[in-house]
């Protein structure tokens, strides 16, 4: 079974909290897929994850950039693990992935302020507990940071 942590956006955007997830992940030496809503969005953080912080640098890189296998963090809208993550990062989904048993933890951002977000993550909470993973649930507070709620 996978860990599972849903990440509640509260007080940032996903364009604000990604890349501090991100980062810790590599810095703890995993290997991760972050999966997007459709291709519009991988060119997006694709892009955003090489500007968003002119001191940092997170490497990654989608299909379009190629060497899918030696990607650290590698972007796609699709169910697919070509880089041999560890971890699945979620954002804007609707279901729970079908790959989700390929990966030991798996980050499922939920953004506070899209009602629809909010009821397409309760599903996935309630689809993911059905099937026995192990879920936790962070909230952001008023400064950012993240309070384990569940």
């Amino acid at each position: 079974m996978s860990e599972i942590r849903f990440y509640h956006l509260t007080t940032q955007s996903l364009e604000q909290a990604l890349p501090a997830i991100l980062s810790k992940a590599l810095s703890g030496g995993r290997r991760a897929v972050l999966r997007l809503a459709n291709d519009n969005e991988v060119r997006h953080f694709n892009d955003h994850l090489w500007v968003y912080n002119p001191d940092s640098f997170i490497p990654h890189g989608s299909k379009e950039d190629g060497h899918e296998g030696a990607q650290p963090i590698y972007l796609t809208a699709k169910a697919e693990n070509p880089n041999g993550a560890d971890m699945l990062v979620l954002c804007n989904q609707q279901a729970v992935p079908e790959n989700i048993e390929d990966f030991s933890l798996c980050c499922d951002f939920i953004n506070g302020q899209d009602g629809e977000s909010v009821e397409a993550g309760r599903a996935r909470w309630k689809a993911y507990k059905e099937a026995g993973h192990n879920l936790t649930y962070w909230q952001q507070n008023d400064a950012g940071g993240w309070e384990q709620k569940a």
